[in-house]
C-alpha cells in the first residue's frame, strides 16, 4: 500500500454562499463522513460553516 492512500483531498464549500473557498487533506480511515468546519470566506467577509463536497 502506498504512503498517501488514506489521506484525500477534499474541497469544502461555504453554506451561505454556496462557493468552494478551500482544499484541505483528511484522513479516510480517522473520517469517514464528510467533514465540517468553520473557516472564514471572503465574499461574506467572516466566519462560515464549511461543509465538504465531493
Amino acid at each position: 500500500m502506498a504512503k498517501n492512500e488514506k489521506r484525500v483531498q477534499v474541497t469544502l464549500a461555504c453554506e451561505v454562499c454556496k462557493r468552494r473557498n478551500y482544499i484541505t487533506m483528511k484522513n479516510k480511515q480517522n473520517d469517514r463522513e464528510r467533514i465540517e468546519m468553520n473557516k472564514y470566506c471572503r465574499w461574506d467577509r467572516r466566519h462560515t460553516l464549511h461543509k465538504e463536497t465531493r
